[in-house]
């Protein structure tokens, strides 16, 4: 709950009652309330009494979680007889014109990509580090072609990642697009929910020649066997640099969530990355749970650009005596403040689980004994 709603929780009730709206006030002329007889329960002593429902209200007016996973539409502007027909030529242009060059672009991309990728792969298995180093420039060059293909502007700010090892990059993450647009100018090794469709195949085939690493949230074995990789992966030396999103999921670009202690436990340093989007255009952020990421695509491909800014950061160390969840609150504070989010104290997971029973039970628990108690005072 959001810091608002805690202050007017922690109101004593004679502030509360000079904020509480007089109900005389909306009754017709000569109209009166009915006082119930001297020690009735009413329905206001219980309102009164009950955290559980004034949390609840709260939660309905400024809910801080929610916010965090909804996509603003952009405010219109078409709504006159004068702006109107500038609307429909900006139509026009952007999918009869540039949404087909921007095809064009994409294919040519494909083309090449994998004219190269393929025999690179397959002849020359016996050279892994030279197959390696062309791989990760042809990776790359597809990413590149994909930015491409949204008119992508970006700006990057900061010294360019180099392959070291003991380090791993972190970002706030607002879609999937801010893997390509970090991996157009470094091929980096990215740990990535695992996706069904051509976004698998894409996982399981050319991506996991730079070493990305991919895991089911569902399946609670797949941390223990992700935790090895990664430590292992930031020990070698030839490895290209580790990329992990803590926040384990697409937040709108306002706020940043809780960020996962795992990539703040591997023992080695940390690389902030900000990025942060102009939604001057279009909005960036993916809802993965209202589109899929072709669907998320095409919007960015009719649309007129994709404009971000994107900082690498000065590298952080363990301090002595600091946890590891510290560690990540001291680095979201960074990216937040380099990128202009909003922190929240929420887990990101949330997003895809309900409350517990026990969680309910505790609420239900509280809420019955604080009836109670007014009661036994009545």
């Amino acid at each position: 709950m959001s810091s608002n709603v805690t202050g007017k929780l922690n109101q004593s009730s004679s502030e509360l009652d000079l904020d509480r709206p007089n109900i005389e006030d909306y009754l017709p002329s000569g109209s009166s309330i009915i006082e119930p007889p001297p020690g009735e329960l009413r329905l206001r002593d219980l309102l009164d009494i009950s955290p559980t429902l004034t949390e609840a209200a709260g939660a309905i007016i400024d809910d801080s979680f929610t916010r965090c996973f909804k996509s603003n539409p952009p405010e219109p502007w078409n709504w006159n007889i004068y702006l109107f027909p500038l609307w429909c030529f900006g139509v026009v242009i952007r999918y009869l014109i540039l949404f087909p060059v921007r095809i064009l672009v994409l294919t040519t991309g494909w083309v090449i990509f994998l004219s190269s990728y393929i025999p690179v792969h397959f002849i020359l298995k016996g050279h892994e580090k030279l197959r390696k180093k062309l791989e990760r420039c042809l990776v790359e060059l597809i990413c590149s072609f994909f930015v491409a293909s949204w008119t992508g502007v970006v700006k990057y700010h900061g010294p360019r990642p180099s392959i070291r090892p003991k380090q791993v990059f972190v970002a706030n993450h607002t879609s999937m697009i801010d893997f390509i647009i970090l991996e157009q100018m470094t091929a980096f090794a990215v740990i990535m929910q695992k996706h069904p469709g051509w976004v698998g195949l894409l996982q399981s085939t050319i991506l996991e020649s730079v070493g990305c690493i991919w895991f089911n949230r569902s399946e609670s074995k797949d941390r223990e066997i992700v935790a090895k990789k990664l430590r292992d992966h930031v020990q070698g030396a030839d490895n290209n640099p580790l990329l992990i999103f803590p926040e384990g999921t697409c937040v709108n670009n306002h706020y940043t969530v809780m960020f996962k202690k795992g990539a703040f436990e591997l023992d080695c340093t940390v690389c902030p990355i900000a990025i942060k989007y102009n939604k001057i255009f279009v909005d960036a952020f993916w809802n993965s749970r209202k589109q899929s990421f072709t669907t998320h695509l095409l919007q960015l491909m009719t649309s007129w650009a994709v404009v971000c800014d994107v900082w690498y950061l000065e590298p952080q160390h363990l301090k002595p005596g600091e946890t590891a969840i510290e560690f990540a609150e001291r680095v979201r504070d960074i990216i937040s403040v380099r990128a202009g989010l909003k922190k929240v104290p929420w887990d990101g997971y949330l997003k895809y689980s309900r409350p517990s029973p026990k969680h309910r039970e505790k609420k239900q628990q509280g809420f019955a004994e604080s009836v109670l108690r007014r009661l036994e005072e009545k």
